[in-house]
């Protein structure tokens, strides 16, 4: 019996993509497509859900339209994302509403949701109806978190209750989407499929408090981007929601003050709340809650029935991507 990696797993991910059908008129709806997809990430949903299905069957080859219409819906977010935040650049390379426009960004976006769902539904008729009752849970529920990572940005007042539950609603649903997706197709049982679940829930959380802490302490090198985008940006993060609720009046004072200015030297911004940071130890329990997050993962993880090379594999394989540059 074979025994998949989640490198081969990615592998095999990647050719299916490539075989889609995707090089057709019109070429201005589906070359952005093309393009989007182009800037490779870690196809972390997509291995996710195969190996959830690798834990119960054989047959990995049933799934790869799942696990590619995760990816581009995922890929779809990222796209919308880049126009809401008028980013210039992912990845390296401009996004799609700078490298052609708006408007053609929105329309792609919303086929690439069509395709999507498309590629969920093309499963046996057994699991049709759970398969997209799940992904149109975590498709919606990123969409109320979008919102509210939007609300966040007119409001001083955010908490850390609602931070997580924001991230959990923005980031961790699709990755806990695609292992219950997974796990149902997989035939597991219903604990199993919610154990899976969980744990994808607080893996999740992880990467996004992992991302957080990287934005402010990573080394540039290897966490892809340049450090303090976040701060400069004044997005409301763990970090920053944290220090406004431990910080004296004095400090508080000097947040609010960084937070309401435009005349600045982006590096003297950084530098000043990474200071206050550290006077608060802020990135040490960040650190701390990513820590706990992960370990109730990993116990959600052990619970699980399943074929014992693919729980390694699948700890192994996350394990990897919360070692970078912690």
């Amino acid at each position: 019996m074979m025994i998949y990696s989640s490198s081969l797993l990615g592998k095999k991910i990647d050719a299916y993509l490539r075989e889609l059908p995707l090089n057709r008129e019109p070429k201005g709806l589906y070359a952005p497509i093309n393009y989007e997809l182009s800037l490779r990430g870690k196809r972390l949903r997509p291995i996710l859900l195969t190996l959830s299905y690798l834990l119960y069957k054989e047959k990995v080859d049933t799934v790869l339209p799942q696990a590619v219409g995760i990816e581009i819906y995922h890929n779809f977010t990222l796209l919308h994302d880049d126009v809401m935040d008028r980013s210039d650049m992912r990845r390296g390379r401009p996004t799609v509403h700078k490298a052609w426009n708006e408007h053609t960004a929105i329309l792609s976006g919303d086929a690439m949701t069509v395709l999507a769902y498309r590629l969920m539904a093309d499963c046996d008729s057994l699991y049709v109806k759970q398969v997209l009752d799940a992904f149109g849970q975590a498709a919606l529920e990123v969409c109320e978190g979008q919102q509210r990572d939007m609300d966040f940005e007119a409001r001083d007042d955010v908490t850390v209750e609602e931070y997580l539950e924001m991230i959990r609603l923005k980031t961790s649903t699709l990755l806990a989407g695609a292992l219950k997706i997974g796990a149902i197709l997989g035939d597991a049982s219903a604990e199993d499929v919610q154990k899976l679940y969980d744990f994808g829930i607080k893996i999740g959380l992880a990467f996004q408090l992992q991302d957080d802490y990287l934005d402010v302490y990573g080394d540039p090198e290897i966490f892809g981007k340049p450090i303090g985008g976040d701060i400069i940006a004044n997005k409301k993060t763990f970090l920053l929601i944290s220090a406004c609720r431990l910080s004296n009046a004095e400090q508080y004072e000097r947040i609010l003050c960084w937070l309401r200015t435009t005349d600045y030297r982006p590096e003297e911004k950084i530098r000043a709340m990474t200071s206050i940071y550290d006077q608060l130890d802020i990135g040490t329990r960040c650190l701390q809650k990513i820590d706990s997050l992960y370990a109730e993962g990993l116990t959600m993880l052990d619970q699980v029935s399943g074929r014992s090379e693919y729980k390694r594999e699948l700890e192994n394989f996350v394990n990897t991507l919360m070692k970078r540059n912690l």
